[in-house]
């Protein structure tokens, strides 16, 4: 029984961590609001930098691939790279 058990907990473990697992995405900047600490890519995504990442790199039109892992219903960028 203590077997069965111990491979249950495992089991809930491993699902618990793969749902925090970063997701990515790429695209180009629709719009940034710079108030929500949010931006939009042209295919309608909108995406809320976590604290602690800088704003000043992101401009409409440049082009973003980010990781961002899903929060409260919202998709928190946690990492992000940012080209003309």
């Amino acid at each position: 029984m203590k077997k069965v058990v111990g491979i249950v907990m495992a089991l809930l473990l491993v699902f618990a961590v793969a749902g925090a697992w970063a997701e990515e995405i790429q695209g180009k900047i629709k719009a940034v609001d710079v108030a929500e600490r949010a931006f939009s890519l042209e295919d309608g995504t909108q995406l809320w930098m976590a604290e602690g990442l800088p704003l000043d790199t992101l401009k409409e039109g440049a082009s973003v691939k980010a990781s961002y892992e899903e929060r409260d219903g919202k998709k928190i960028v946690t990492s992000v790279e940012v080209s003309e």
